[in-house]
């Protein structure tokens, strides 16, 4: 009868034996409570409570946490945007006690301090400023919950703007003014080389036709030198130079003639283009050439004799 009551005994013993040891994670601590009164705060490791006196009453990580809140709040230029800011926060570890029992639900503090001051900062700059100066919106977040929460046991690490959420119809405005201002850099560029290659096309052609115009001088050159020689052949022989220079167009003109023979598919018709056509040709150059030697002779004369 007595081994039936001591077994119980024995296992009750134990299991309240066992119970007074507990195990405490890294990074983490926790609250031991003695009849509902705080009694101690316990770190990592291997730890040690007396039964159905002590209790754990709670645990708190000392590890960075991140709160995301997001915030709908209106610009100074009256666009409704949103912003999600992220609070990297850590619970310092010499003030668990004030973490633990100062504040039922820390998340919900930090997130009323991140609207107030969200509300306050960004009703004050247009939305271009909203992106612009975010990082002056995190700094003044951080500050303030910095003064407010360090009361309460609470670090706060960093703040960040992660991100800036206009309306959808701000935002496809904003889209259409970027596209149209990179639209009218595009004409620009295409305008500026449209009139690039206007002006070497310009500039090439310039130079075209003057080395066509040289070319041109040159033939004539050639041209005229070639007559010169074909007179002072003639002038050899007896012929004057009025009358080599009739036989050399009457010449001319007929190469003339057997050259457009010779092409099937030529155009050209030169007039005029009779049997006797070289011979009147001749005879009315020889003549215009007699007469204005006369006219010339004359003139000469005149001149002499006013002047005596």
């Amino acid at each position: 009868m007595d081994q039936f009551i001591l077994v119980p005994i024995i296992f009750i013993g134990l299991v309240i034996l066992i119970s007074s040891f507990f195990i405490v994670k890294q990074q983490t601590a926790a609250i031991i409570e003695r009849f509902g009164k705080f009694q101690s705060i316990r770190h990592s490791g291997l730890q040690l409570k007396i039964p159905l006196v002590d209790r754990i009453a709670g645990k708190l990580s000392l590890k960075i946490q991140q709160l995301d809140v997001i915030i709908e709040t209106k610009t100074l230029d009256d666009v409704f945007v949103r912003l999600k800011v992220s609070v990297q926060y850590k619970v310092i570890r010499n003030k668990v006690y004030d973490a633990f029992y100062k504040l039922d639900y820390p998340h919900d503090q930090i997130t009323s301090y991140v609207f107030d001051v969200v509300r306050a900062e960004v009703p004050k700059m247009k939305l271009d400023d909203v992106f612009v100066r975010k990082d002056d919106i995190a700094i003044a977040v951080k500050a303030e919950l910095n003064d407010a929460m360090m009361d309460y046991g609470y670090d706060i690490i960093k703040t960040l703007v992660t991100d800036i959420d206009p309306d959808a119809q701000v935002k496809e405005a904003m889209n259409r003014i970027n596209a149209s201002e990179r639209e009218k850099i595009a004409a620009q560029f295409e305008g500026d080389a449209a009139r690039i290659l206007i002006v070497e096309k310009a500039k090439a052609e310039a130079e075209s036709k003057r080395l066509q115009g040289q070319g041109i001088a040159d033939q004539r050159r050639e041209i005229a030198r070639g007559l010169e020689e074909s007179v002072e052949v003639l002038n050899k022989v007896g012929i004057n130079s009025q009358e080599a220079s009739a036989l050399i167009v009457v010449t001319q003109h007929y190469d003339t003639l057997q050259a457009i023979g010779g092409e099937t598919n030529s155009n050209l018709i030169l007039l005029p283009n009779s049997p006797q056509a070289g011979s009147n040709m001749l005879n009315d150059m020889v003549a215009s050439f007699t007469a204005s030697n006369q006219i010339g002779e004359a003139m000469k004369n005149a001149q002499q004799n006013k002047g005596e």
